[in-house]
């Protein structure tokens, strides 16, 4: 609920793109143009590293509407969540700066899609996030992705997803929601 007032604005932004433009690929690049706001802010005075992730999922949001993806999605009570993410910082968004959200679907493999978001300015990557989504059914279970694409199509161009991801996702992983996963200290 923290950025409730920017996602209603991103969702009617991105709808009215889609209706003056079409919709982009599902591969392409989705940019949004933020500016860091004094809510966004820690105590130093720069947007808290918390923030960015909330931010990116506008980023999300844009690129799910903007692909026909969200349509879908809603059509066939289907949703995402987030079942792991890192991200990286290089240089600090100050109070009122103008940013770029691009985003990007990465590709995906057996369990999980794969989606890349940047913290831009101009055209200077200031931070980067890797996000690992689920799709699941609100009928409940795992979405395949055999029927994901035979939904929407698989998108042509698509990229294997490198190595290095998948071995941060095999590395971040919780033992799964059936499994014990004990606080353990050690």
């Amino acid at each position: 609920m923290n950025v409730i007032w920017r996602t209603l604005l991103i969702t009617v932004l991105a709808r009215r793109r889609v209706r003056r433009q079409g919709r982009i690929d599902p591969v392409a690049v989705g940019v949004i143009r933020l500016t860091t706001l004094p809510t966004d802010l820690d105590i130093l005075r720069h947007m808290n590293n918390g923030r960015y992730l909330s931010l990116f999922d506008l980023g999300r949001w844009d690129l799910l509407i903007r692909t026909g993806m969200a349509d879908a999605m809603r059509r066939h009570g289907w949703y995402a969540v987030v079942s792991s993410e890192t991200i990286t910082f290089r240089k600090s968004l100050n109070p009122w700066q103008r940013f770029d959200v691009e985003s990007r679907f990465m590709g995906h493999d057996d369990k999980a899609l794969y989606l890349e978001h940047r913290a831009v300015v101009d055209g200077e990557v200031y931070a980067r996030a890797i996000i690992r989504a689920r799709m699941l059914k609100r009928s409940g279970g795992t979405l395949s992705h055999d029927e994901l694409f035979a939904a929407l199509g698989r998108p042509d161009g698509l990229p294997d997803v490198a190595p290095w991801v998948h071995d941060w996702a095999a590395a971040s992983a919780l033992p799964s929601t059936r499994a014990d996963a004990p606080s353990v200290w050690r």
